[in-house]
């Protein structure tokens, strides 16, 4: 059993500082929130993430760059459908190389007020830029929970501020006894098979160089499906 900490760059990521280990198996950070916490086991960020802002490793600690995500974001589906943001890829790398039974993210939000948008000040709101594969993050968000699921992980949201994260919220101390949400698996099903139809895939993760090929209408109907699919579980156990 693997409880996996994700950290994003939200401004609230700083109260994690100075949280106890338990019940954190691995901290995954993403991009800049590596400096929240020195323990972290894996750091996880983009080809042009800038150099000068790589930590250099300690004993018990990994890199994770895009010869590792992108083979792990293509078991899943490709970045096409599951979103070109590192909130989503972290997730989805987490599920296919640590087979966590948890993941729970912090400061992976993705909502961006005046004033202060992340942990360091103001950043660059990288989701919600004119993206194909982000029209909506929550749909996103439904599909790698139901993913997870499939896989006995549970997702789960320690933040209790506003989200687009559709994640069960979660007090830190109780993370590690989350179970996967339930679904409405015929639409989760529906979702996969037009997936596959479609054949959005795109091997290299370069997924920006192919967009002419991608409709939006398409992509927005298979949001859909996973949103559905989500609701519906939730709602048949209310």
């Amino acid at each position: 059993m693997t409880c996996v900490l994700m950290l994003g760059s939200g401004p609230s990521v700083t109260e994690a500082a100075n949280w106890p280990r338990a019940p954190f198996d691995a901290i995954l950070a993403i991009n800049n929130a590596h400096a929240v916490r020195p323990d972290w086991t894996h750091h996880i960020y983009p080809w042009d993430f800038p150099a000068d802002r790589r930590p250099t490793p300690r004993a018990g600690q990994q890199t994770i760059t895009q010869d590792d995500f992108v083979p792990a974001q293509n078991a899943f589906g490709g970045f096409v459908y599951a979103g070109g943001t590192m909130a989503f890829t972290a997730a989805y790398w987490a599920l296919h190389a640590l087979k966590p039974s948890v993941i729970a993210a912090f400061g992976c939000d993705m909502h961006y007020p005046k004033g202060q948008t992340h942990f360091y000040g103001a950043g660059t709101a990288d989701p919600l830029r004119p993206d194909i594969t982000l029209q909506s993050l929550e749909a996103k968000s439904a599909r790698l929970m139901i993913l997870a699921a499939m896989e006995g992980c549970a997702m789960v949201n320690l933040s209790f501020g506003p989200s687009r994260l559709i994640f069960p919220r979660m007090a830190r101390e109780r993370a590690a006894h989350a179970r996967p949400m339930p679904f409405d698996i015929r639409l989760a099903d529906a979702a996969l098979k037009r997936e596959d139809a479609l054949g959005y895939h795109v091997p290299s993760g370069r997924y920006w160089e192919e967009a002419h090929r991608f409709d939006p209408a398409e992509l927005r109907r298979i949001d859909m499906l996973w949103l559905s699919a989500a609701r519906m579980g939730l709602a048949a156990t209310a």
